[in-house]
């Protein structure tokens, strides 16, 4: 096979859907010798911040002189960047030789069992472990989990800790419509006598989450309990035990993002703590504060002022909005938009319309996409106009800000088509 015959292969699971469960995984794992028991593992979940966190943990350790692997979704640039080794996407020919790994596991689990086909998902989360377990190892890789945690293909292996970034109401056709549905789920990222990292806000799912690692024995660390982030302007301290890091500053923009970090910063305390890792704490920082992290608040252009953000739900797009007043002092943006289905597009966009000066409505190629007319009965606005071709539109646009949302999907294709 040649790598975009290994790609077809992949996508074309994506017909199978999602199929919330872990035995598919778990078969076909043992056939491939149980890679994922081999990795030195760190499993972060939530409904947003897993990527920033991912990234902040990795750049911190990579810093350090440490080998690391990490396993994020979805790809933003290239499809090789979802399993990426000290943040460089796997080669083409790395990506090939895990396909024809997996491809005859995957057939022998649809042939000899009667579990169902593997999903895409599942596809690439055993190529992770498979490259990670037995091929390539490193002292850590860090995952991230997919869709909640409890039936995620992620949850398969034993995490030496873990890190909740937050709770929110997403995707809850599959997690539950409650905060709690989504905490019982997403709590299953809780191991035993395995330090938990969370940020949790809402209080019936924070019930939850401290419930678990009671239960499990697992030492239990909470942002603004035992973590504290105090805030001023750009910079920001941390406080955790007897640590106090001062003046700290991100690349990074938005008060969600040193939340993120100070969790990331936590994960590097304990480890280090336990001896797991031996940090040297300036190069910690520094490589914490150089993140940057593809389609997250990121700026594309100065004339006239493009960001690309690939806000999803309802917190997200709150904590755009929240840093487009305090960071950029814009009171009045113009906002391109598009999602897919299953989003709360209706809130989402209702929350965007105090921003908004004009809005602007499109489509982009993806199973799951709306269409720009679906969208556009979600909202009943005055200055709104639909886009045929956003990338003819962005790049002959003229006003004085534009930010481009609504979805990750939208801006890896915004990120592939528009040459910025």
């Amino acid at each position: 096979m040649n790598y975009l015959d290994s790609l077809y292969w992949i996508h074309e699971r994506n017909k199978f859907g999602i199929k919330p469960g872990v035995k598919r995984m778990q078969w076909m794992l043992a056939k491939l010798n149980n890679p994922q028991l081999k990795i030195n593992g760190i499993h972060v979940g939530g409904t947003n911040g897993k990527g920033s966190t991912v990234a902040y943990i990795r750049s911190a350790l990579v810093n350090n002189d440490y080998q690391v692997g990490t396993f994020t979704s979805p790809f933003i640039e290239t499809f090789n960047e979802r399993i990426s080794l000290n943040g460089q996407p796997i080669s083409d020919d790395e990506l090939v030789n895990l396909v024809e790994i997996v491809k005859p596991v995957s057939e022998a689990l649809e042939a000899e069992t009667d579990l169902g086909t593997a999903t895409e998902f599942e596809i690439i989360t055993t190529m992770m472990f498979v490259y990670f377990g037995e091929l390539n190892p490193v002292d850590f890789v860090i995952v991230e989990a997919g869709l909640g945690v409890k039936n995620d293909s992620t949850n398969v292996f034993n995490p030496i800790l873990t890190v909740l970034t937050s709770i929110g109401l997403d995707h809850t056709d599959i997690l539950g419509d409650s905060y709690v549905d989504i905490a019982k789920d997403k709590g299953a990222i809780v191991k035993s006598n395995t330090p938990i990292i969370y940020a949790v806000k809402n209080d019936e799912a924070l019930k939850v989450i401290r419930h678990n690692a009671k239960v499990n024995d697992a030492k239990a660390i909470e942002l603004d309990r035992d973590i504290t982030v105090v805030s001023e302007g750009d910079e920001f301290t941390y406080r955790y035990k007897n640590y106090e890091l001062e003046t700290l500053v991100l690349n990074m923009l938005g008060e969600h993002q040193k939340e993120n970090a100070a969790l990331a910063i936590t994960a590097l305390l304990e480890l280090n703590e336990e001896g797991s890792v031996d940090l040297d704490f300036n190069k910690m920082i520094d490589g914490i504060e150089s993140v940057n992290w593809s389609g997250r608040i990121e700026r594309v252009k100065d004339q006239p002022l493009m960001i690309i953000d690939g806000a999803h739900n309802n917190e997200s797009v709150e904590a755009l909005i929240e840093t487009i007043k305090d960071y950029y002092h814009l009171e009045q943006v113009d906002i391109l938009f598009s999602a897919v289905k299953g989003k709360p597009v209706n809130e989402m966009l209702e929350q965007l319309m105090p921003i908004t000066q004009n809005l602007y409505i499109t489509e982009f190629d993806f199973p799951k996409a709306m269409t720009k007319e679906d969208i556009s009965e979600e909202i009943d606005f005055g200055q709104k106009e639909l886009v045929d071709d956003y990338a003819s539109f962005i790049e002959n646009y003229d006003g004085h800000a534009l930010i481009i949302t609504g979805s990750l999907y939208f801006i890896s294709e915004v990120k592939a088509k528009v040459n910025f």
